[in-house]
């Protein structure tokens, strides 16, 4: 399916700085390098504020510069075309109306004209990953006008696989993307740009363990290296 995605506009839709990165680094960096792929990325909210007790962005004014610092840095790495950057709520998705997400979602599409998206996967424990998968999904209801043919999930790590065992919305991917030590490369490059994500293994969100990641992922259907994804939809 990688072939069938060359040349496409595709928008890639996460809640938090980094989640871009954890999400499709490697993949991300081989469809713009080898099959010309335009990528913008809009990241909706500002992925801060949560750790203190109340939502004060004042008390985080220096944090969040350079968390947007962060985000160029990590845009580098990889090498996409554009960025849309917005302020909501870190971790408090659900203190927001739903339609106003949609709206922004609807708003980017409109002005990019994709026809690919990659978004989060709508079960992970992060409520603000479940609630930008279901803004994309109610932004791109298959109508006539439609012109966005392809929905891809991805998974987050420290963000896909703590959801509980016993939920039945678990990550259970269903395409698998090849990609080279260079891509997954980039990836950690990119991550290690995130001055307050990143983290030392055994985190899931350490280089170690992203490396690990993408070759467990590889094992999985004969690579040395892959990232996995659930296909949500896709109109030929």
């Amino acid at each position: 399916m990688l072939e069938s995605l060359k040349n496409k506009r595709i928008l890639l839709v996460v809640a938090h700085p980094d989640d871009e990165l954890l999400g499709l680094g490697a993949t991300m960096h081989k469809l713009i390098h080898e099959h010309n792929c335009t990528v913008r990325v809009i990241i909706l909210g500002e992925g801060i504020t949560s750790r203190s007790d109340t939502r004060d962005t004042e008390i985080w004014k220096q944090q969040l510069a350079t968390h947007r610092q962060n985000i160029l840095d990590a845009q580098a790495a990889i090498g996409y075309q554009s960025v849309g950057i917005y302020d909501f709520p870190d971790n408090r998705f659900d203190s927001v109306d739903l339609l106003d997400i949609v709206k922004i979602v609807e708003k980017e599409k409109q002005s990019f004209q994709p026809t690919v998206i990659f978004t989060h996967h709508g079960g992970d424990v992060n409520i603000d990953h479940q609630r930008t998968f279901e803004a994309v999904i109610t932004a791109t209801r298959p109508m006539a006008h439609e012109k966005v043919q392809t929905i891809i999930a991805f998974e987050t790590p420290s963000g896909t696989e703590w959801r509980a065992a016993s939920d039945p919305r678990h990550f259970i991917p269903n395409l698998f993307f090849a990609v080279s030590e260079a891509d997954v490369d980039a990836k950690i490059k990119g991550m290690e740009s995130y001055e307050f994500e990143k983290r030392e293994y055994p985190h899931p969100r350490s280089p170690e363990a992203l490396k690990i990641q993408a070759q467990r992922w590889g094992v999985v259907v004969g690579k040395p290296f892959a990232e996995a994804f659930m296909l949500i939809r896709n109109i030929n």
